[in-house]
């Protein structure tokens, strides 16, 4: 099987004789930030539609998590087997509509249950006393505050609609502007946190992923500032020899020309 030959080839790595040095010396913290990165590499090739891509990243995705299993089996904790043993019966656990008697009819309906079984799973582990409990530290900050805010709206905290979040944006705004006119750094950089937190929440309401929304705008800068660039490039120029109203026309032309 593929993955037999994968994990052979994760071993021959870490092969305290003739393997790889690199690989060898690696640790669960150490390989994290490279899990993380191919994570979002993946989700870059998915944005973009491209199959070819998405195979590949999906690959680099499952070394990840061979190394990571490899690592565990060689101190004796657990292994690959180990790790898809634990995911299946998570799933089956959570799909009781499934794999169980249980009958679910819509999105929706599987989606609160799926909150709840993993709220009876915390609390079996004694890992449940907060309705926040299990919100992983490591997501990107964006996530993190959307899950963050969607456990506290299945305790009834959270705005009853879109519109009283945009009303928080504009608190916080206002907050925000008072402390840079005060001079303050350290609290204006507080009121942006609550500025971001807030926008989180706004995209939750929305049931947009922030992180996607923000990967689309960060495209939508990158695709129209490389426009002005080709613009002024014509001309033999670059930005730094343009001023900010010139910029801006240029900005504006870039948006209609390219969207």
């Amino acid at each position: 099987m593929s993955i037999d030959r994968l994990r052979s080839i994760m071993a021959a790595l870490r092969d305290p004789a003739g393997g790889c040095p690199w690989d060898r010396d690696q640790t669960w913290a150490t390989i994290a930030p490279h899990t993380i990165e191919e994570a979002y590499e993946l989700a870059d090739a998915i944005e973009r539609g491209d199959a070819a891509h998405v195979r590949d990243e999906l690959g680099d995705v499952l070394f990840q998590v061979v190394f990571q299993s490899r690592i565990a089996e060689e101190q004796g904790l657990f292994d690959f087997d180990d790790v898809a043993q634990t995911i299946s019966g998570k799933l089956e656990r959570r799909h009781p509509h499934v794999f169980g008697d249980a009958e679910l009819r819509t999105a929706e309906e599987q989606s609160r249950a799926w909150e709840e079984q993993k709220a009876a799973e915390r609390e079996a582990a004694g890992t449940g006393a907060s309705a926040l409990d299990g919100v992983a530290l490591g997501l990107p900050a964006l996530s993190r505050a959307s899950k963050l805010g969607r456990r506290a709206a299945r305790v009834g905290f959270d705005w009853s609609s879109p519109d009283g979040v945009l009303d928080k944006l504009v608190e916080e705004c206002g907050e925000l502007r008072r402390e840079l006119a005060s001079g303050d750094a350290e609290a204006a950089r507080e009121e942006l946190g609550d500025l971001l937190f807030s926008i989180a929440q706004l995209a939750r309401h929305l049931e947009v992923d922030p992180e996607a929304a923000l990967r689309a705008g960060n495209a939508k800068f990158e695709r129209r500032f490389r426009h002005v660039e080709s613009l002024l490039a014509r001309q033999g120029r670059a930005p730094q020899d343009a001023g900010a109203d010139e910029l801006e026309m240029l900005w504006a032309r870039a948006k209609q020309e390219i969207g």
